[in-house]
């Protein structure tokens, strides 16, 4: 499945408006109900009741939302299981990335001893 088709059908499913929904995800609401579309003939069955007065979902969507958020939760915890803790000590640089130092040129920043 589409990871794209997927995020609009949680938003979608989440605040059961298509409008709203599409505004969150930075789509018009055509593209929205045609990825929705898309899953529903990728899946083979409706996930959103589109007979009732108002948007509500199908069982099956309801258990496609409670899926897909328990999925998105475990991903989410595996990747944050990854990073490395912050801390340890800083490394310096032992002056990689500077030019070798010339003798006897001047050197900016620096004044000279006068004697």
């Amino acid at each position: 499945m589409n990871s794209e088709l997927m995020r609009h059908f949680v938003e979608a499913a989440e605040q059961l408006n298509f409008a709203h929904a599409a505004r969150s995800q930075g789509v018009s609401r055509a593209t929205l109900v045609a990825s929705i579309k898309e899953l529903e003939a990728e899946l083979g069955y409706p996930l959103f009741d589109y007979s009732a007065p108002t948007t509500t979902l199908t069982p099956a969507g309801e258990a496609l939302l409670a899926t897909t958020l328990v999925q998105w939760a475990k991903s989410a915890a595996a990747a944050a299981a990854d990073v490395p803790a912050p801390g340890g000590k800083a490394k310096a640089s032992k002056g990689k990335g500077r030019a070798p130092a010339v003798k006897g040129a001047s050197r900016s920043g620096k004044r000279r001893q006068s004697r």
